[in-house]
């Protein structure tokens, strides 16, 4: 993740506004972000309890516009983008010829032959590349839109009420993974109801030159229902216990999304040909008649952390591997998402552990996701 000597990382429109936070900054897929501005565990349970508010600019978004948008979408990706209605977003994937995942990906139909990908940081030009590359010889523009937006978050059960201060946008009527363009506070914004974290929540697209004003105004509006700003560390624990996977974790190019648990993202019954198509067929089948690993939660008997990479064994043989692993601030215990054998998966699997340092801790298997918030 860090970035070379001759790459100094990059930094957002609110870099500034962060330092004067006193925020503990960290180099991310290149990017200079905050990571915490004080407690992770305070801003971890104000999002779970009030609001959080996030800058998310590294997210890399990319325009996808014309007449055949919609088809070029279509054969790049696995969903079924032509089918999603203006003003709603589809979560999707993007995979190789063979398979495995590229990225995961949010893509918002802004209107009839235009659309917003987003994609996560640490691969925004690979996926740019690569859509450009699929574009070819369709009547289509591929345009990298990183430059032209901030993207500011804010999390929580507050953030309806904070937010609908600022506007006059109908955020009662804006259905999750929906989009729609209006004026926050005084400021030009696409508003979407989508997040990282299992909470109710916004991300707001703007104009880099607005995202202080915006962040000032959604912080003095938050101030009563006590909204905080939140860093990365906090944003990933909170998509932990929501079980929400992260690329480079959960999802790697070694990994369909059928292997992830996620094959309800490819549609094979769409429109013509997509990249991947005969490979994920093979994987589809594989996964139903003899799964492989499966992605499931754990739940820690002890205090000890389990952390990426770490082995998970039964009987003394090795079963799987911890993809993410942290203290749970919800649970008060440490958690951890890991790939383990079939015959290991089902929830309250007997003996299954993880190998911390050479010591087998006693773990619970539990389906995923470890929280889910009341409607």
């Amino acid at each position: 993740m860090s970035s070379s000597a001759s790459h100094p990382p990059r930094h957002t429109a609110l870099d500034a506004l962060h330092r004067s936070l006193g925020a503990t900054m960290t180099d991310f897929a290149g990017w200079d972000m905050p990571l915490r501005y004080g407690s992770e565990r305070d801003e971890h349970l104000a999002v779970r309890t009030r609001a959080g508010l996030f800058d998310l600019s590294h997210m890399g978004e990319i325009a996808v516009i014309g007449p055949q948008a919609a088809a070029l979408l279509n054969f790049a990706l696995v969903g079924d983008i032509a089918s999603v209605g203006v003003g709603r977003a589809r979560y999707t994937m993007i995979c190789r010829e063979d398979g495995g995942i590229l990225d995961d990906l949010i893509v918002y139909r802004l209107a009839e032959t235009e659309y917003m990908v987003v994609a996560n940081a640490s691969n925004a030009q690979v996926v740019l590349d690569a859509l450009t590359e699929r574009a070819a010889g369709f009547d289509a523009e591929v345009r990298d839109d990183r430059d032209a937006y901030a993207l500011i978050a804010v999390q929580g059960p507050a953030s309806p009420a904070i937010l609908q201060s600022l506007t006059d946008a109908d955020l009662a009527g804006l259905k999750y993974y929906a989009g729609l363009p209006g004026t926050v506070a005084g400021v030009s914004a696409l508003i979407a109801r989508t997040g990282y974290t299992g909470e109710d929540g916004f991300e707001l697209f703007v104009a880099p030159a607005d995202a202080e004003k915006l962040w000032q105004a959604l912080t003095d509006a938050g101030a009563e229902a006590g909204l905080i700003p939140c860093g990365l560390s906090c944003r990933d624990t909170l998509r932990l216990e929501a079980g929400m996977p992260l690329y480079g974790h959960e999802l790697t190019t070694s990994l369909t999304p059928f292997d992830a648990g996620l094959g309800r993202v490819v549609k094979f019954d769409k429109e013509g040909d997509f990249v991947g198509r005969e490979a994920l067929e093979r994987a589809a089948e594989r996964a139903a008649q003899n799964p492989p690993r499966v992605l499931v939660g754990l739940v820690a008997e002890g205090r000890r952390v389990p952390r990426a990479g770490y082995p998970v064994v039964a009987g003394g043989t090795v079963i799987g591997e911890v993809t993410s692993g942290a203290p749970s601030p919800t649970l008060g215990k440490p958690i951890a998402m890991a790939y383990v054998d079939a015959a290991h998966a089902a929830p309250g699997a007997e003996g299954v552990g993880v190998d911390i340092r050479g010591s087998h801790e006693p773990y619970e298997v539990v389906a995923l996701p470890f929280y889910k918030r009341q409607k």
